[in-house]
């Protein structure tokens, strides 16, 4: 099985289907969510058929469907993986599996290319960030990227204990004094020691972890780099074991996305308040979504409504019972939203799923940033 990178993503988005439609499959095989196998293959078994229903009897989509069937039922490794990414063409010979270190939503898209854009997303929501743990003796350095913490250095410095010696002061040696220029000078060191991580593991985000007196020198000493990477502060102490320092590392990732995702639905509100560039609302960004006009799909996390599907052209619609598009007879569906997002990703748009975002909740729980 492969591993996630951008490298990866670029080479699964330049694939188009020659002989038959793609199967893109993300599952969710999360053990905390789902401890029993069982319960991850009925989760699968109610998703493959809705996908059965929507392949239009595609003789190579239906092997694609049986052989991700099969991948679950015969077990999986569920030690270190919480999701997987799978791309299928039969008629290709196309069977790719991506294990990913954190959950995805799971959904099926056929397509005549693979919808990358969940993959994209958890690179996204998921910079790696460094921090960084500091006291007057010792620097302690982490990286953390996709679920995972790593301590890439650790660094101890002694402050000098014969600095109140006769010799020193006989010299006209200052014990505070020398005692805050070794402490400066650890410091100095620590600010190096995340930028020489930085230089060989790159990461998005940079969080301090020093008592309140020592953190500001910190952060003067990093290189400008690092000094535009942070993000906040952590309450963890240098002698914290690594569950500690996981969790705090975790609580920051969620401040950033959040921040993030913030900024997206600021965007969508100033557009869609201007008329251009942005709609709101499930009827008008379905709309926008028919047209291949979406550029980002906005939506907030959990949101559901029904809504309808064109049986000749599958046109999706907010309203029924006619098609727009062809004239054709639509049929209710019990999640539009779900479709919609599937569809967007069809067509290569970023999906954003915004929690917690009260703005985006005023403006009907779902959005979309337009190309045009």
């Amino acid at each position: 099985m492969a591993v996630i990178t951008e490298a990866a993503i670029r080479e699964l988005a330049s694939i188009k289907g020659h002989g038959a439609p793609i199967t893109s499959c993300y599952l969710d095989v999360d053990g905390r969510r789902l401890a029993r196998h069982q319960d991850l293959q009925h989760e699968v078994d109610v998703v493959l058929k809705g996908a059965r229903a929507r392949s239009n009897g595609d003789a190579s989509v239906q092997s694609d469907l049986e052989r991700i069937d099969r991948l679950v039922r015969d077990g999986l490794d569920r030690s270190h993986t919480r999701g997987l990414a799978i791309f299928s063409c039969t008629a290709d010979r196309l069977w790719h599996v991506i294990e990913l270190p954190v959950p995805v939503h799971t959904r099926v898209v056929i397509n005549d290319v693979p919808a990358v854009g969940p993959l994209e997303s958890v690179l996204r929501e998921h910079e790696p960030i460094g921090v960084l743990l500091a006291d007057r003796q010792r620097a302690r350095m982490f990286v953390f990227e996709l679920g995972e913490l790593v301590e890439r250095s650790e660094r101890f410095e002694a402050v000098p204990r014969d600095v109140g010696t006769r010799g020193e002061r006989d010299r006209g040696g200052d014990h505070p004094e020398i005692i805050e220029r070794h402490t400066q000078q650890h410091l100095r060191n620590a600010a190096q020691v995340a930028f020489e991580v930085w230089s060989q593991h790159p990461f998005g985000h940079l969080a301090i972890g020093a008592p309140d007196h020592l953190a500001g020198q910190v952060e003067a000493e990093l290189h400008p780099y690092l000094r535009d990477r942070l993000v906040g502060r952590l309450s963890v102490p240098m002698t914290a074991g690594h569950a500690e320092v996981l969790a705090a590392a975790q609580r920051i990732e969620s401040q950033v996305e959040r921040a993030r995702e913030a900024k997206v639905v600021a965007r969508l509100r100033e557009a869609a308040a201007a008329g251009r560039r942005g709609v709101a609302g499930l009827g008008a960004t379905v709309e926008a979504l028919t047209e291949h006009r979406v550029d980002t799909l906005v939506v907030s996390r959990g949101f559901t409504a029904p809504g309808w599907r064109c049986r000749t052209c599958d046109t999706l619609a907010a309203m029924g019972r006619r098609c727009k598009r062809c004239g054709g007879e639509m049929v209710e569906v019990e999640d539009l939203v779900e479709d919609v997002i599937e569809e967007a990703l069809a067509q290569s748009c970023q999906v954003e799923i915004c929690v917690g975002q009260a703005d985006l909740d005023v403006m009907g729980r779902i959005g979309a940033l337009l190309r045009y």
